[in-house]
């Protein structure tokens, strides 16, 4: 659908209603859609290329580029060679990922309305002999055809806005069951982030219940 369409259906479904819940329950819908429909063999298979890839890719372009920053800032605290590849343009994603190799893993996200060029960059990383993890909407998704492991998650709404709670919610997953693949170095990262943390005052501290009470 092209947005202007889109913008048709979300008047006809939501105008004239509390568009907050409307809004909330079409999201909760697509997370509990995606879990019941969740391939756990392939979310295993993911994880394990993962953790033992040399170096991991990750693209996603237009709004999906905020759920590959995500997921990029999270396994740079996890991995020492992880790299969000830039989308500003063409040329510049493939200056970025012309090294990739076998030994590497490639994770293209990608959700309507598909970036060719993310299909373009997976097809290239596969062509490279990486494995390409795909995280879709669909099995007939344009970058389902390129993917070696494939991760699926409902992103449905017609709106002029993506719904990207079910597809976040799979990289949290993803997060946590890499995290847990990696424990004890990931204590040790943390140890030493907190250590940074706190010499150069990163958070605003708070007072917990019992300084409040005490002061």
């Amino acid at each position: 659908l092209t947005t202007v369409q889109r913008m048709d259906i979300i008047d006809e479904q939501i105008a004239g209603s509390d568009v907050l819940t409307k809004v909330m329950s079409l999201d909760s819908e697509k997370i509990r859609r995606t879990m019941e429909e969740a391939d756990r063999a392939a979310f295993a298979q993911a994880v394990e290329a993962i953790v033992t890839a040399r170096e991991v890719y990750i693209l996603g372009i237009r709004s999906s580029s905020m759920l590959a920053s995500f997921l990029a800032f999270y396994f740079n605290q996890i991995f020492p060679h992880v790299r969000c590849v830039n989308s500003n343009s063409t040329s510049e994603t493939f200056e970025q990922m012309f090294r990739i190799g076998g030994e590497d893993v490639f994770i293209a996200i990608s959700f309507p309305r598909y970036s060719q060029r993310t299909l373009k960059a997976a097809q290239y990383a596969k062509s490279q002999g990486a494995r390409v993890i795909a995280i879709t909407d669909s099995t007939s998704a344009p970058l389902a055809q390129a993917a070696d492991i494939l991760l699926l998650a409902r992103s449905e709404m017609a709106s002029f806005v993506d719904s990207l709670v079910a597809p976040l919610s799979v990289i949290n997953a993803l997060i946590v069951a890499v995290g847990l693949r990696k424990k004890d170095e990931i204590t040790r990262t943390y140890a030493t982030l907190e250590s940074i943390w706190e010499e150069y005052q990163v958070y605003e501290k708070t007072e917990g219940p019992e300084e409040k009470q005490g002061s």
